[in-house]
């Protein structure tokens, strides 16, 4: 019987705190607040990114593109794909994402690596759906989309202002490249 609590205590607290980061890893930034009314069949396709806070999965990285398609499930496909110019290969992601609470309220979490996810929070979006600005779950995390390689400035200086607000630092903002 000792044997038995033994691997029962451990596993039990490894759950727990897989379950406490998981709950905090899909927080959305205080300040932020995702977009209501967001419809996801506008939202599935290409996205480009613009810019991006550089975090080591996407590191030396250009060409960065995302496609989100739906899952007979309701679930998300995430497919992001960027090409490494110090290594010279493309690399490519596929991940899951699911909506944190309501559909029509742009808090999903995503997963590359089942069983953590991660907070992806929509918190600007144009009313056509070609630009946005996605938060991850703090400061650490945060990307401009759009369905082109470029985007107008008047756009780029709403989202930097948004972001300043929430307390990002846009100085830290990686331009990305696009040869396309």
């Amino acid at each position: 019987m000792k044997t038995i609590h033994k691997i029962i205590l451990p596993v039990s607290l490894g759950a727990l705190g897989l379950l406490v980061f998981n709950s905090w890893s899909v927080r959305i930034p205080k300040g932020a607040a995702a977009v209501k009314n967001f419809d996801l069949k506008k939202y599935l396709g290409r996205w480009y990114e613009i810019a991006r806070l550089d975090y080591r999965f996407e590191k030396n990285m250009d060409n960065v593109t995302a496609e989100y398609s739906e899952n007979p499930d309701g679930t998300v496909q995430v497919r992001n794909k960027g090409y490494d110019y110090l290594k010279k290969v493309w690399n490519e992601s596929i991940g899951e994402a699911k909506f944190v609470k309501d559909t029509t309220e742009a808090r999903l979490k995503v997963s590359f690596f089942k069983p953590i996810w991660a907070g992806y929070n929509v918190i600007d979006i144009d009313e056509d759906y070609q630009y946005a600005l996605v938060a991850g779950s703090s400061l650490k995390y945060l990307w401009i989309l759009s369905r082109t390689t470029a985007i107008p400035e008047s756009i780029r200086q709403r989202f930097l202002e948004k972001a300043k607000k929430i307390g990002y630092d846009t100085n830290e903002l990686i331009w990305v490249k696009h040869n396309q």
